[in-house]
């Protein structure tokens, strides 16, 4: 039917065809973006492939397609020789280009496509992504608008212009040096821990490191002690190794690890003692303690992410657990994501140097390496006293925000929900009644435009509901529409 419509009286092949019909069949647009030749290759093929232009159909001349196309004759020459470099025209001196035949496909059942691994199944399963966790008084988001996008820009510029020639290429995948020094020199300073530069391996982020540890150090089959309630990524991450999961009680004093069953050998103990996620509790100094005497009897690591250390609301800033005597089966974990942004995709492990070597060159193998620009701009930010200026004036912000959530929501709801003020971080926990069905106020909440989750979406091990309200962006207007939305989904859930 095509053909006909063309003019042409019968089937193409065996002659050659005219050239006004070739150029109204593949069509070019010399407007079009791309070059002539790509188009002109890829229009033919199209049309040869759709059946349009048949085995044995000869094509017109380069000369005279030329001319209809209104092309420079080498534009056609190059596009029949890409043609039948691949196998689609034949090409012979003194002879028309011609179509030639193309393989019939097998006619077969089709098989279905393969299924995904348990490896594969497990590190698909996340459940931040599945219940659209994102959004205003989502549970450990910053505020993007405190962001100091002038001065990370000024910094930025000044590490594009700089030359890093020591790790464009593959160098230091492990992290720029000049970052390594001032993140050391930080965690020293404010954290306790006497490290050194090369201690330490920048990562892009929290979720990267976690995911490189569990690989590297340890097994399948081998236990993970995780906070419960704990952060979701960790054990995603240890899940994916194929690590089983044991609870590690949490209460309001920190993590227990007295409460673990004696004859349970973690190979990995994951906590968050500044600022228990999602709680904001504290561990106290016998708590860390006892952390570490279980680590040294089990011959463990104690992951230590100190994730919102720089968010004190309540009391003084105290030491890291990798400050304290017997630390020496601790790591340190810390990222950029909530000072500055989660998309810089900055994070670092300080790491005991018997284990610098190996995560190295895994690092190096899962490709797990931060931008060297984002690292140098980091660096020139800490270095120039702009980061701790901006930690000052951001954990005001916060400060005063928490306040307003908590206040708000104790005059609204005092009767009703037991909040805690926690000690530091940038979400807060109210925990409801025993008989609140918690997935339903939360998905009525959500309904209302506030991203709060369930305490239970946290949980290993079954125990009272509740949310978990990130407090970051909350300002009062937004505190008072969260408080109405809260009673109006409380109403319907009773």
């Amino acid at each position: 039917m095509l053909l006909k419509s063309l003019g042409m009286k019968g089937p193409v092949w065996g002659r050659t065809m005219e050239p006004a019909v070739f150029t109204s069949l593949v069509r070019l647009d010399p407007q079009a973006k791309g070059t002539l030749v790509g188009q002109l290759y890829r229009n033919l093929s199209t049309a040869v492939r759709e059946g349009h232009l048949p085995a044995g159909t000869r094509l017109p001349s380069t000369r005279a397609a030329a001319a209809h196309w209104g092309v420079a004759r080498n534009t056609v020459i190059a596009a029949y020789e890409l043609l039948a470099s691949e196998g689609v025209i034949s090409l012979r001196q003194g002879a028309a280009a011609e179509v030639v035949p193309l393989p019939r496909p097998r006619e077969s059942k089709a098989e279905p496509l393969p299924a995904l691994s348990q490896r594969g199944q497990s590190l698909s399963r996340d459940p931040r992504i599945e219940t659209g966790r994102t959004g205003l008084m989502s549970p450990g988001e910053p505020d993007p608008a405190l962001f100091p996008a002038d001065d990370w820009a000024l910094c930025l510029r000044r590490a594009t212009r700089l030359r890093q020639s020591d790790s464009e290429g593959y160098e230091n995948y492990h992290g720029l040096p000049a970052l390594r020094r001032a993140l050391a020199d930080q965690i020293t300073r404010h954290r306790g821990c006497s490290c050194d530069a090369d201690q330490i391996l920048v990562t892009p982020g929290t979720q990267a490191s976690l995911t490189l540890l569990a690989q590297v150090l340890a097994d399948p089959g081998e236990t993970a002690l995780i906070e419960d309630p704990g952060y979701g990524g960790a054990r995603l991450a240890f899940a994916s190794a194929g690590l089983k999961l044991a609870p590690l009680p949490v209460d309001s004093d920190g993590a227990d690890s007295t409460l673990v069953a004696p004859d349970l050998a973690p190979r990995l103990i994951y906590v968050t003692p500044s600022t228990q996620y999602p709680t904001g509790v504290r561990m106290t100094l016998l708590r860390r303690m006892a952390l570490l005497d279980m680590a040294a009897r089990h011959g463990a690591w104690v992951l230590e992410d100190d994730y919102d250390s720089e968010f004190v609301w309540q009391g003084r800033e105290i030491a890291a657990v990798a400050a304290l005597p017997r630390a020496e089966r601790v790591i340190y974990l810390g990222s950029a994501a909530k000072t500055l942004l989660p998309s810089l995709r900055i994070g670092w492990i300080v790491a005991p140097v018997s284990l610098v070597a190996p995560l190295r060159a895994a690092q190096r193998t899962f490709g797990m390496a931060a931008n060297v620009h984002a690292q140098a701009a980091l660096a020139d930010f800490i270095d120039t006293g702009r980061y701790r200026a901006h930690l000052h004036r951001i954990s005001k912000t916060y400060a005063a925000r928490r306040d307003v959530l908590f206040q708000t929501l104790g005059a609204w709801h005092g009767d009703r929900l037991r909040l805690s003020n926690p000690h530091g971080g940038l979400q807060m926990v109210a925990e409801l009644a025993p008989s609140a069905v918690e997935c339903r106020l939360r998905d009525l909440i959500r309904h209302e435009g506030f991203a709060v989750a369930g305490l239970s979406d946290y949980r290993l091990t079954p125990g009272n509901p509740g949310l978990v309200m990130g407090f970051a962006q909350t300002t009062p207007r937004h505190a008072r529409r969260f408080a109405k939305a809260l009673a109006a989904a409380l109403r319907a859930e009773s």
